[in-house]
């Protein structure tokens, strides 16, 4: 799903106009983007979690040359997926997929 997708989807459902939803989208991801700048967290039940991880910097490889490259120290988002959405997503599961981890692996 695309974010025009996302649009699309709440402008239909809650019968706004296209403009509308999209501003309220824009508005959603910005509070977000904003939150997580601050190094704030976001938690949103049955969905999941975003944090910011801080990383330190390191001396790292050029995978082409095999140099050394020296990396920044950083700061990322990291999304943890609440229990709610985890067991949604795996209820869902196609025949022929791979087995949950909570099922035991088949040998063969």
């Amino acid at each position: 799903m695309t974010k025009a997708d996302l649009i699309a989807v709440i402008a239909d459902k809650l019968k706004f106009p296209w403009a509308r939803a999209e501003l309220l989208v824009d508005q959603i991801f910005s509070s977000m983007s904003d939150a997580l700048m601050r190094g704030e967290g976001i938690e949103i039940r049955g969905f999941g979690s975003f944090t910011v991880r801080q990383y330190r910097a390191y001396d790292g490889r050029n995978p082409r040359t095999g140099a050394t490259v020296h990396v920044k120290p950083k700061r990322l988002a990291f999304f943890k997926v609440g229990k709610e959405l985890r067991e949604r997503v795996n209820e869902k599961r196609r025949p022929g997929t791979l087995p949950a981890a909570s099922e035991p692996a088949k040998l063969a």
